[in-house]
């Protein structure tokens, strides 16, 4: 008898068909919305294995509701929406996609940094309204990102490629993280740095963290006050980490100068938060990884994971 997979979102028929070989393959039929939760705490009843996605949250009532349930397979390299205690109790294996987005999410963490500091949104929709109409001598004018100084904080895979790409714009690089990198000091020449320390000295700061107890609400209105007035705030990590109320507050009063985020303490976004009305912050609806190549590796890792449960082999990219 064939394991029952649930996709809690439309994938392309090329990915999915393969799977109907070995898995009795039910899947969430639109691509304009993703299963809502009401579906999912009636659909995992019946799962063996859940292809998730970071919207899916599968809490401990759920994953205690399941009792087929063996495999979570997640369309990500963050696991923060899954219970994995809970996982581990039940029984329950949980995978990710690690390494894959490390360079797409570089990529798009410094073209938020690049599109914020230069303004270009607001640019872009001044031109497109109507209202390029004089060329002025500070019109528009941004900050300059070659020669400046970056923090990173959260120093893994992606923190490394930000650091690398960073040294194309000649830029300085400190870095705060739980622990020293003193291979990766030596490769790209970064220092070290307590949080204080590169919230003050920093140009540019990328949060890179991951959200854990530890680091929900690291950057808050005491932390921000402690940046320059000149300084850019990216978060393309996880919602959460930056105090969305502190962050308004900050950029409303000056306190720094633009933020650009990713990513969301609930998402999709309100239309009406506070942030969205500021032109000095940019903001992106979670597209960390979204590259067609990048999509189509972290499918493949995902897959991989289900056929080697499904042959009883040792299940690859396993969190828990």
């Amino acid at each position: 008898m064939k394991p029952v997979l649930w996709i809690t979102c439309k994938l392309p028929d090329e990915v999915v068909e393969p799977l109907k070989a070995w898995a009795d393959v039910r899947q969430w039929p639109t691509v304009e919305v993703n299963m809502p939760h009401d579906k999912l705490v009636e659909i995992i009843k019946e799962a063996e294995i859940l292809w998730t996605i970071m919207d899916n949250q599968v809490s401990r009532e759920l994953i205690e509701s399941a009792p087929n349930l063996k495999l979570i397979c997640n369309l990500a390299v963050g696991y923060n929406n899954i219970d994995v205690v809970a996982a581990k109790e039940f029984g329950v294996a949980v995978t990710n996609t690690p390494g894959v987005l490390t360079d797409t999410t570089a990529d798009l963490a410094f073209t938020l940094m690049l599109t914020t500091a230069r303004r270009i949104v607001e640019a872009s929709d001044e031109l497109r309204n109507g209202d390029w109409t004089y060329w002025g001598v500070n019109q528009l004018a941004g900050v300059d990102i070659f020669g400046a100084k970056l923090g990173i904080i959260g120093m893994g895979r992606i923190g490394e490629a930000v650091a690398h790409r960073a040294k194309g714009f000649n830029m300085d690089v400190i870095y705060h993280n739980r622990s020293r990198k003193v291979e990766a000091e030596e490769q790209f020449g970064f220092e070290y740095r307590a949080l204080d320390d590169l919230l003050s000295e920093s140009d540019f700061i990328v949060v890179l963290t991951p959200l854990t107890p530890e680091t929900k609400g690291l950057i808050g209105e005491r932390e921000l006050a402690l940046m320059k007035n000149s300084a850019v705030l990216i978060n393309v990590a996880r919602g959460g980490i930056v105090q969305e109320d502190a962050l308004y507050n900050a950029l409303k009063n000056n306190v720094i100068w633009a933020a650009g985020s990713d990513v969301f303490e609930k998402e999709p976004i309100d239309l009406n938060h506070p942030l969205l009305t500021l032109k000095n912050f940019v903001a992106l609806p979670h597209i960390g990884s979204a590259t067609l190549r990048t999509r189509k590796n972290m499918m493949e890792m995902n897959i991989q994971s289900m056929i080697s449960y499904s042959k009883g082999n040792p299940i690859d990219h396993r969190v828990i």
